[in-house]
């Protein structure tokens, strides 16, 4: 029997990786594409790209797991349903019962596993982001800069161009600046052969030292530009914003215990909340996988997802109204949980219940 209920245990654990490594693609492929974006406008470095989404990987796992591992498990029992196995199973005196037992037995790995990511790993990769994206901050503009592209700088109406970068990115070569000033101003336009970063040795104010060009200022449309070459041109660097911002999602588990915070409270029973969602739609998803041969291998996973979906809304919901002190903390979100474990119990049970009490008063009748 062992070696059955192992069979059982692969086909869903093989179900479950492919279909949330299908879930992660497409969900980090979005993500990826935003922090593109931000790149080319030069709000990151094109280097800490992936380190960003290596952090936020354990954010999406925690989110996507429960729902691979649900999906995983109507995938794989639909798929015996339709080819018999399971009557073959229940045949040889294999129960309902042993199967769900079995089939939550594996979901304590995931369970660990989602709570892992959830209560430590995952505001551990959040703390790691907004350290990547405060340090970006604090980065002068010239310090964002990627050669061989047109990039709008974020101190104001200034569009540069570099050749190429030192190591360091404080020398620069082939540098063009195009700045839109007041109507009056016009176009200022700097082209130099190289530049260089300097820092004033008091004030701290960075500059940005040109050497070997030409300054063209004017308004576009007429003739009457200012040429000014020069040996050396200096240009103040304007700072960005170097002020800390700090997301809920980062503070650590321990912090949220201690703290009094009705939003603070609210993300600590999110997290929580998320590792017992595993056993629970593993009692949903056992009985919702059984399928007739004649219904097709996909007709059952519609209503199953709409009952996942009405799970996890409720549960955002519940969480709003945790953070606005609508809902005591004793409660908390757990009426969410204890309303679809309920539906689970009655959806593997009920029927087998209502079938005995109709036999029972059936043979009652008979009797009498």
């Amino acid at each position: 029997m062992s070696i059955v209920f192992r069979y059982m245990a692969r086909q869903t654990m093989v179900s479950m990786i492919a279909v949330s490594g299908v879930l992660l693609l497409v969900f980090m492929s979005g993500r990826f594409i935003k922090y593109l974006a931000s790149a080319a406008e030069g709000e990151l470095a094109a280097d800490v790209l992936f380190q960003v989404m290596a952090y936020r990987f354990p954010g999406f796992l925690e989110l996507i797991l429960p729902l691979g591992f649900f999906i995983g498990i109507l995938l794989a029992y639909g798929r015996m349903y339709l080819e018999s196995e399971m009557t073959v199973l229940f045949a040889c005196g294999v129960s309902d019962r042993q199967i769900l037992g079995q089939t939550l037995l594996t979901s304590t790995l995931v369970m660990a596993i989602v709570g892992a990511m959830s209560l430590w790993a995952s505001p551990w990769g959040m703390q790691k982001v907004e350290d990547i994206f405060n340090q970006q901050r604090q980065a002068t503009e010239f310090e964002l800069l990627v050669p061989g592209r047109f990039q709008p700088l974020s101190s104001g109406k200034r569009v540069t161009y570099v050749e190429g970068l030192s190591g360091d990115r404080r020398e620069l070569q082939g540098v063009f600046i195009a700045e839109f000033g007041d109507a009056d101003r016009g176009l200022s336009i700097i082209a130099a052969e190289s530049g260089v970063q300097r820092v004033a040795g008091k004030s701290g104010d960075r500059f940005l030292v040109l050497e070997k060009g030409a300054r063209f200022q004017g308004v576009p449309g007429q003739r009457d530009y200012q040429v000014t070459e020069f040996g050396a041109y200096g240009l103040r660097i304007e700072g960005t914003d170097a002020s800390e911002r700090h997301v809920e999602e980062a503070v650590s588990t321990a912090a949220l215990w201690s703290s009094d915070d009705p939003g603070q409270r609210a993300l600590l029973h999110w997290r929580i909340s998320l590792p017992l969602i595993v056993p629970i739609v593993t009692l949903l998803a056992v009985p919702l996988s059984r399928v007739n041969p004649r219904q097709g291998r996909f007709f059952h996973l519609l209503p199953a997802m709409l009952v996942y979906i009405t799970y996890l809304g409720l549960l955002i919901v519940a969480r709003n109204a945790l953070a606005e002190q609508k809902v005591p903390q004793w409660i908390g979100m757990f009426w969410v949980h204890g309303l679809f474990l309920g539906l689970g119990l009655w959806l593997q049970f009920g029927p087998a219940w209502l079938q005995r009490r109709r036999r029972n008063r059936e043979a009652s009748r008979a009797q009498a």
